[in-house]
Protein backbone atom coordinates (compact mmCIF):
# COMPACT_ATOMS: atom_id res chain seq x y z
CA UNK A 1 0.00 0.00 0.00
CA UNK A 2 1.45 3.31 -0.72
CA UNK A 3 1.87 4.96 2.09
CA UNK A 4 1.21 9.07 0.89
CA UNK A 5 -2.06 7.85 -0.40
CA UNK A 6 -3.04 5.96 3.17
CA UNK A 7 -2.07 10.15 4.42
CA UNK A 8 -4.69 11.38 2.63
CA UNK A 9 -7.39 9.10 3.71
CA UNK A 10 -6.93 9.45 7.28
CA UNK A 11 -10.21 10.23 8.50
CA UNK A 12 -9.23 13.31 11.34
CA UNK A 13 -12.22 15.21 12.35
CA UNK A 14 -12.40 18.59 14.16
CA UNK A 15 -14.78 19.82 16.31
CA UNK A 16 -15.40 22.00 19.16
CA UNK A 17 -14.80 20.37 22.77
CA UNK A 18 -18.62 21.76 23.54
CA UNK A 19 -19.82 19.56 21.05
CA UNK A 20 -21.51 16.23 22.13
CA UNK A 21 -19.64 12.96 22.35
CA UNK A 22 -20.23 10.77 19.46
CA UNK A 23 -19.53 7.42 18.89
CA UNK A 24 -18.50 8.64 15.22
CA UNK A 25 -15.83 10.89 17.17
CA UNK A 26 -13.35 7.65 17.62
CA UNK A 27 -10.18 8.70 19.79
CA UNK A 28 -10.95 12.42 21.10
CA UNK A 29 -7.75 14.23 21.54
CA UNK A 30 -7.61 17.66 22.89
CA UNK A 31 -5.05 19.72 21.60
CA UNK A 32 -5.47 23.13 23.24
CA UNK A 33 -2.43 24.35 25.62
CA UNK A 34 -5.55 25.52 28.00
CA UNK A 35 -8.23 23.43 29.80
CA UNK A 36 -11.37 24.62 27.97
CA UNK A 37 -13.22 26.46 30.35
CA UNK A 38 -16.73 25.05 31.99
CA UNK A 39 -15.52 21.37 30.81
CA UNK A 40 -15.33 19.00 33.69
CA UNK A 41 -12.17 16.68 32.80
CA UNK A 42 -14.73 13.32 33.20
CA UNK A 43 -17.54 14.85 30.58
CA UNK A 44 -14.75 15.79 28.54
CA UNK A 45 -14.09 11.41 27.74
CA UNK A 46 -11.00 12.34 26.45
CA UNK A 47 -8.51 9.47 24.83
CA UNK A 48 -5.29 12.01 25.17
CA UNK A 49 -4.26 16.05 25.95
CA UNK A 50 -2.01 16.41 23.22
CA UNK A 51 -0.58 20.07 24.65
CA UNK A 52 2.73 19.46 23.48
CA UNK A 53 1.79 19.85 19.52
CA UNK A 54 -0.46 23.13 20.26
CA UNK A 55 1.09 26.89 19.62
CA UNK A 56 3.19 27.90 22.77
CA UNK A 57 1.88 30.56 25.18
CA UNK A 58 3.57 33.33 23.45
CA UNK A 59 2.80 32.32 19.83
CA UNK A 60 -1.25 31.75 20.79
CA UNK A 61 -1.56 35.27 22.76
CA UNK A 62 0.33 37.40 19.73
CA UNK A 63 -2.16 35.57 17.50
CA UNK A 64 -5.32 36.45 19.67
CA UNK A 65 -3.95 40.32 19.45
CA UNK A 66 -5.69 40.02 15.81
CA UNK A 67 -6.38 37.00 14.26
CA UNK A 68 -7.46 38.66 11.05
CA UNK A 69 -4.77 39.88 9.99
CA UNK A 70 -2.03 37.65 11.54
CA UNK A 71 -3.50 34.11 10.14
CA UNK A 72 -1.00 33.84 7.14
CA UNK A 73 1.81 34.92 9.71
CA UNK A 74 0.62 32.80 12.16
CA UNK A 75 0.42 29.42 10.75
CA UNK A 76 4.00 29.64 9.37
CA UNK A 77 4.98 30.28 12.92
CA UNK A 78 3.58 27.77 14.37
CA UNK A 79 4.72 25.00 11.77
CA UNK A 80 8.52 26.44 12.70
CA UNK A 81 7.36 25.18 16.46
CA UNK A 82 5.98 22.11 15.28
CA UNK A 83 8.98 21.50 13.57
CA UNK A 84 10.65 20.40 16.82
CA UNK A 85 8.01 17.74 17.63
CA UNK A 86 8.97 16.12 14.38
CA UNK A 87 8.19 12.34 16.78
CA UNK A 88 5.05 13.22 18.58
CA UNK A 89 3.15 14.07 15.05
CA UNK A 90 4.55 10.56 13.77
CA UNK A 91 3.04 8.97 16.63
CA UNK A 92 -0.48 11.08 15.92
CA UNK A 93 -0.25 10.36 12.22
CA UNK A 94 0.00 6.56 13.13
CA UNK A 95 -2.94 6.31 15.18
CA UNK A 96 -4.87 8.29 13.15
CA UNK A 97 -4.23 5.52 10.58
CA UNK A 98 -5.99 3.06 12.94
CA UNK A 99 -9.35 4.73 12.87
CA UNK A 100 -10.65 8.00 12.98
CA UNK A 101 -9.63 10.63 14.94
CA UNK A 102 -11.29 14.17 16.34
CA UNK A 103 -8.84 16.87 16.79
CA UNK A 104 -10.90 18.77 20.34
CA UNK A 105 -10.55 22.26 20.92
CA UNK A 106 -12.74 25.15 22.22
CA UNK A 107 -11.98 27.63 19.78
CA UNK A 108 -14.89 29.72 18.60
CA UNK A 109 -13.58 30.69 15.25
CA UNK A 110 -13.86 27.32 13.09
CA UNK A 111 -11.51 28.54 10.00
CA UNK A 112 -8.63 30.04 11.47
CA UNK A 113 -7.35 28.39 13.93
CA UNK A 114 -4.59 25.84 15.01
CA UNK A 115 -6.22 22.64 14.58
CA UNK A 116 -6.86 23.58 10.86
CA UNK A 117 -3.51 23.64 10.27
CA UNK A 118 -2.24 20.49 12.71
CA UNK A 119 -4.61 18.37 10.67
CA UNK A 120 -3.54 19.02 7.46
CA UNK A 121 -0.16 18.32 8.88
CA UNK A 122 -1.17 15.20 10.05
CA UNK A 123 -3.05 14.02 6.83
CA UNK A 124 -0.28 15.08 4.69
CA UNK A 125 -1.05 17.82 3.11
CA UNK A 126 1.28 20.51 4.47
CA UNK A 127 4.68 19.27 4.77
CA UNK A 128 6.93 20.28 7.82
CA UNK A 129 10.48 21.64 6.71
CA UNK A 130 12.97 20.16 9.61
Amino acid sequence: MDTQKSKYKMNIQIKRIYDPVAPSDGKRILVDRLWPRGIKKEDAQLDLWAKEITPSNALRKWYHEDMTERWDEFQQRYLLELAEFQPQLEEYRQLAQQGTMTLLTAAKNQTHNHVIVLQDILQGRIKIKP
